[in-house]
């Protein structure tokens, strides 16, 4: 029984769980350290932590050099241009509660490009999960529309837009794994991901930061958590789940992540969200929940 319900309830509410957190350690992060360089250093450690699991374990590299380089091309969309446009986003403005709600999104857009991408059908009740969705992405960002003029229109509206690029390239990203990762060994394919995420943010970094960490007690301990509990613990929850065949399950609690987020913030570093965010959060997050289902 305990191990029906190890697998059932615990491991897919502790994986949602550590993957929020990814949104309250950026209070750790901003605003004493660029947030592409962060990202660079997390991502090449990730990788050299999870390629070493992989040859410890005596993982099989994939002879094909294709595979390769779609295991690389999808790990760009899933985590390098997702978490840089996500970060950014923060840096620039996007309270991390809005920004967890609008990546939690991602299940929405999905919805939406199925049925041209996959040839599905949407329900009635899907159609209406999308529709409450978007609504209350509107109600949540009403604090900041409000503060829009024309001086300030780019200031205000480039980073929501930014963190919803982020969204549709996980989005993309995702259905592009579906259709051209199948077979291969998870853990190799995980490395690949983020040495491809590592190729695309290090020349961001350098473009447009000046490549600064603020080397603190604070941002290294998020550096360690970002590593040891989300790209590690968490794939290893969501390896456990695929090979026990609940990833469902997982995909169906990703609703949870924003107000999940939302208390860790709260918890962590005071910070409340308004009552209008609070409810357009709700509304996005019943939504969600309708447009997910099966």
């Amino acid at each position: 029984m305990f191990k029906n319900l190890l697998v059932v309830v615990i491991v897919p509410a502790l994986f949602v769980l550590i993957w929020s957190t990814g949104w309250a350690v950026v209070l750790f992060v901003l605003p004493q350290s660029d947030p592409m360089t962060f990202l660079s250093v997390r991502f090449a450690l990730s990788f050299g932590l999870i390629a070493g699991f992989a040859w410890i374990g005596g993982a099989e590299m994939p002879g094909d050099r294709g595979f390769i380089g779609r295991a690389v091309l999808s790990g760009i969309f899933l985590h390098g241009l997702y978490l840089c446009g996500v970060w950014w986003a923060i840096d620039h403005g996007v309270p991390t509660g809005i920004s967890a709600l609008i990546s939690a999104m991602q299940p929405l857009m999905t919805a939406i490009a199925a049925p041209y991408l996959l040839g599905e059908r949407l329900s009635g009740i899907r159609i209406c999960g999308v529709i409450l969705g978007f609504v209350g992405i509107v109600v949540a960002l009403t604090p900041q529309l409000r503060t829009i003029d024309a001086h300030n229109l780019l200031l205000v509206v480039l980073p929501i837009l930014a963190n919803v690029a982020a969204m549709a390239s996980l989005t993309g990203g995702t259905f592009y794994q579906k259709r051209a990762l199948s077979g291969g060994d998870l853990r190799v394919i995980v490395a690949l991901q983020y040495a491809g995420a590592f190729i695309v943010t290090l020349p961001l970094a350098y473009l447009f930061e000046s490549m600064h960490i603020d080397w603190t007690i604070e941002s290294a301990l998020a550096m360690a958590w970002n590593i040891l509990a989300i790209c590690v613990a968490g794939i290893a929850l969501l390896l456990f789940l695929i090979r026990r065949g609940e990833v469902s399950r997982a995909a169906t609690l990703i609703y949870l992540v924003p107000p999940t987020a939302a208390v860790e913030i709260w918890l962590i570093k005071g910070i409340v969200m308004t009552p209008i965010q609070l409810t357009g959060m709700a509304i996005t997050v019943a939504g969600v929940a309708l447009a997910s289902r099966k």
